[in-house]
């Protein structure tokens, strides 16, 4: 299945096919979400199956709007879709962008819209397995260090949030 994503072409905002726009490295919209709870923030572990960064871990559910989907439509939709999780309240953070190579000679140049939500105990994800291979709450204060050690098993953008973005995300930087 096509799926086109809003995408910069030539200075207007155009729909360009997923794929397309990673090949060409062309600066796209996207969204990313970390849930939290009590000093935790949950991780998903990408599905081996997926077309990049398969198998690396990632902060809790990142995509692509859909052409004319709002970012908060787009990152409610999937954390239903990815990880089971539903009538999870969402806040904006901040809008950021990067540009990582994620392998096999696709670019992720993103424009993202970042939201956090904060979810009580006893909620728990029930993962597509198309989609995520495994979840894990990890201590908030802990992660930069573990992606530090442990970098290749970490997707680049999750990096970069940690290194660049933290303070807009968490309102703290992680230890």
């Amino acid at each position: 299945m096509s799926i086109e994503i809003p995408t910069w072409v030539e200075g207007q905002l155009r729909p360009v096919e997923k794929l397309e726009a990673h090949k060409r490295g062309l600066r796209h919209k996207a969204i990313s979400v970390f849930l939290l709870r009590d000093g935790e923030v949950l991780l998903q572990r990408r599905a081996l199956g997926k077309y990049h960064t398969p198998g690396l871990w990632a902060n809790t559910c990142c995509t692509h709007p859909f052409w004319g989907e709002a970012s908060i439509d787009c990152a409610t939709r999937r954390l239903a879709e990815e990880l089971g999780l539903l009538d999870v309240t969402l806040e904006f953070r901040d809008t950021v962008e990067y540009r990582a190579d994620v392998g096999g000679g696709l670019i992720e140049h993103e424009v993202v819209d970042i939201f956090v939500g904060e979810v009580p105990k006893g909620v728990e994800p029930a993962p597509d397995p198309e989609e995520v291979m495994d979840t894990i709450w990890h201590p908030l204060d802990t992660l930069a260090e573990e992606v530090a050690r442990r970098p290749a098993g970490f997707t680049p953008w999750l990096q970069i949030y940690l290194r660049d973005h933290a303070r807009a995300i968490f309102g703290t930087v992680p230890a």
